[in-house]
């Protein structure tokens, strides 16, 4: 019997200390400013479509994409991958969406009308970065000025240059299914071993065009274990895999984050793959997805690509716009 309490601490002992190696192995690695700021010049898309380019990596997005895309449509599923616009204020949706309703008279009809009113970018609302979101020392992708940011709009990289929308190739990177856990835990820092790895179990390789949904199940976190302080630790992508990014020649990336591991481990910057992506690549980010219904229906089909579809709000000038992108399988 004393034998057998031994041997159980010691696999006990064993599986503390695996799971404290792993725990630390997994916290993002320190960046120096320095690098961060040379990640930025070898990534750079800057002039590779033109000096006076307005739509960066959507620009990879080809007519073959498209049509390759619209032939992984085989059962006529489609899934939302937007959270409903949230309501309710709480610490982390700081800018609740607002919704009036109206019922009025017209014409001898009754009829019923809304008004909507959201400041969409955040950590709670389902949205697309646009390229004149993110600003490097007075400078947006492709070099244009922070002076053409005005009250009224942005003069250049406006949302609505992506007013023909997104339709490609999707690729959903379940990395709790890659890891066999319901969730990653706060402050997981997703690394490039990590998309290489799943790469290999999988057989897919990321490629031109695609759009990268890396899911970290932090929507089923919330269920199982409650809202926490999102802004101090989340599980997200480390700013290194920006050149494996651009390697790859990826058109957005999206998670149910923001992409970006919090904290970051990069010097003085809280969302440095922001930066690096939109200022440096010229790529959309969509925030705050819920990726849970996609990933059910992936895993029923051990299928994790299908076709991508989304289209912003035309808004001249917009530094982004609120989305229900749609999985179709």
């Amino acid at each position: 019997m004393g034998k057998l309490y031994k041997s159980l601490w010691v696999l006990l002992l064993f599986a503390t200390t695996s799971w404290q190696v792993n725990a630390a192995e997994n916290e993002p690695q320190f960046v120096s400013t320095a690098q961060f700021e040379q990640w930025l010049q070898e990534i750079s898309n800057w002039g590779r479509w033109g000096r006076d380019d307005e739509l960066g990596t959507l620009n990879l997005i080809t007519p073959e994409q498209r049509i390759a895309a619209a032939e992984l449509v085989r059962d006529g599923l489609s899934v939302s991958l937007a959270l409903d616009l949230n309501t309710q204020p709480d610490a982390i949706n700081a800018n609740p969406f607002e919704h009036t309703l109206t019922v009025s008279t017209f014409s001898g009809h009754q009829v019923a009308g809304d008004r909507y009113s959201v400041q969409y970018h955040g950590f709670a609302h389902s949205h697309m970065d646009g390229l004149a979101h993110f600003i490097h020392k007075g400078k947006m992708y492709n070099g244009f000025s922070i002076e053409i940011l005005k009250e009224t709009g942005a003069e250049k990289l406006g949302i609505h240059n992506a007013k023909n929308g997104i339709f490609t190739r999707g690729v959903l990177v379940d990395m709790p299914w890659f890891k066999g856990t319901d969730f990653l835990e706060p402050g997981y820092a997703i690394t490039i071993e990590d998309l290489e790895a799943w790469e290999a179990k999988t057989g897919i390789t990321v490629a031109s065009g695609d759009v990268l949904l890396i899911r970290t199940g932090r929507w089923e976190r919330i269920r199982q274990k409650g809202q926490w302080n999102f802004l101090e630790a989340a599980a997200g992508s480390h700013a290194s895999i920006a050149p494996w990014l651009k390697a790859r020649d990826v058109a957005v990336i999206g998670s149910d984050g923001v992409s970006d591991v919090m904290p970051s481990g990069v010097e003085g910057l809280a969302n440095p793959l922001h930066e690096l992506v939109l200022v440096g690549l010229g790529m959309p980010i969509l925030d705050n997805l819920d990726l849970g219904p996609v990933a059910e229906a992936a895993r029923e089909r051990n299928r994790w690509t299908f076709l991508f579809v989304a289209s912003p709000l035309r808004v001249v000038g917009g530094t982004g716009s609120p989305m229900n992108p749609m999985a179709v399988f």
